[in-house]
């Protein structure tokens, strides 16, 4: 069994890309700064931004169903990424040194089961949950922020 891990298209966010602050207040987005070289996590590039980068903080819907499940949260997108990254059957960076929480949902949306990933343990961790039938995908989240981090299919 393997699995792919894939950032998130950039074309929902070009209007956003370069817009003036007040489009972005529009749109309840913020422009801001990496002020260091980790706690950036972009959700295109699966990178942390290096500190002095521009991101566009916003809210995004990052489990669209029609389900109790459905979820939203803030996230940051790079403006200068571009392709969205993907890894198979591989850790991205993103995941690296921190805590991620897992969440498998069945083909309906609705979650089946969860797991914590401590730094190290993703890998072992979306296996076991692809081990069972049911799960069709995964949700990857910063534990200890929230934040949606990725999505994980089966390869």
């Amino acid at each position: 069994m393997t699995y792919r891990i894939t950032g998130l298209s950039p074309l929902p966010f070009t209007h956003l890309i370069g817009a003036d602050d007040e489009t972005l207040a529009s749109t309840g987005a913020i422009r801001v700064t990496a002020g260091a070289d980790k706690g950036w996590p972009c959700r295109i590039s699966l990178e942390d931004a290096p500190a002095g980068e521009s991101l566009i903080l916003l809210n995004y819907v990052s489990h669209d169903v029609a389900t109790p499940y459905r979820s939203a949260y803030a996230i940051y997108v790079r403006e200068g990424a571009g392709e969205p990254a993907a890894y198979v059957d591989q850790i991205p960076p993103v995941f690296e040194g921190r805590p991620i929480a897992l969440r498998g949902f069945d083909a309906g949306g609705m979650l089946r089961d969860a797991a914590l990933a401590l730094p190290g343990e993703a890998d072992a961790k979306i296996r076991a949950l692809f081990g069972a039938d049911e799960i069709a995908y995964i949700h990857a989240h910063n534990a200890a922020h929230g934040c949606f981090s990725a999505r994980i299919d089966r390869n």
